[in-house]
């Protein structure tokens, strides 16, 4: 279920949102008055993945508004996916990143709640602001929000290139050793002295990031950048499909294993 306004998962999956048809937005807006009646199983597509999508579409921002003026707004979605729950063993449930009605409908709506993260600096900023939304919950609806597990992509220090090594580097790096062995190695630059002090910079800010998000959530996975997930989101297919040999394709793996323990 796509309930991001950027509909990314939508087109993850292959769909352009113009042309996926009725979506999320009709089904949240058919709960107000002069709205034609629009339930989940009638937007769901079904994607050449074995995926079941309930698509989005840019016009959901203009239903936030909306939802703010009506009465039980924060269990619309949980309702919605009453009349279809029966039919799956997993919903996933995509949010926006931003707070609002619709993440809110999806917390209230969810068994079990992940929680993605950037490796970027202002990570740590968005959970403290995730904590007081769950407090928010919890005071104005009574239910308690706990978060089962966290993820943070495109995390590493430089990337990876999912390419194999040449051929004879590794002799190429044996006599690398040799000759620093034999040789005086030259003192570094500058620039190269700028470049391991800001790498170790990076290390400690890593590590930091890790044990923090460590003490908030009972499971964290972290997922390496991979250029090849990009390629995937091109061609409208997830990861699993288009290279699950990868090391994102790997890990991601490993996150569905530990989902599916859940049920």
């Amino acid at each position: 279920m796509d309930c991001d306004p950027q509909a990314n998962a939508t087109t993850g999956l292959g769909y352009t949102p113009e042309n996926a048809g009725r979506n999320i937005y009709d089904v949240f807006m058919s709960t107000l008055e002069g709205f034609p009646e629009t339930k989940v199983g009638d937007i769901i597509i079904k994607t050449g993945t074995g995926i079941d999508l309930a698509p989005s579409h840019l016009d959901l921002v203009g239903a936030d508004p909306y939802l703010y003026r009506t009465e039980g707004r924060a269990g619309i979605l949980k309702a919605a996916l009453a009349g279809i729950s029966d039919r799956y063993d997993y919903i996933l449930v995509d949010t926006p990143p931003s707070m609002g009605q619709l993440v809110i409908n999806g917390l209230v709506a969810a068994d079990h709640i992940i929680v993605t993260l950037d490796s970027g600096s202002f990570a740590l900023n968005g959970i403290s602001t995730l904590a007081t939304i769950f407090g928010d919950i919890k005071e104005d609806l009574g239910k308690e929000i706990r978060p089962d597990l966290a993820i943070i992509s495109r995390w590493g220090e430089g990337g990876e290139h999912e390419s194999k090594k040449p051929a004879g580097e590794e002799k190429t790096g044996l006599l690398s050793i040799i000759r620093n062995f034999l040789y005086k190695k030259a003192e570094p630059t500058p620039e190269e002295q700028k470049a391991v002090e800001e790498q170790n910079t990076e290390h400690e800010r890593l590590l930091a990031m890790m044990v923090e998000v460590k003490r908030r959530f009972p499971a964290v996975y972290t997922v390496p950048y991979s250029p090849l997930v990009y390629e995937a989101q091109k061609r409208g297919l997830p990861i699993s499909h288009f290279a699950p040999e990868s090391s994102a394709g790997a890990a991601y793996k490993a996150i569905a294993e530990e989902v599916m323990k859940w049920n």
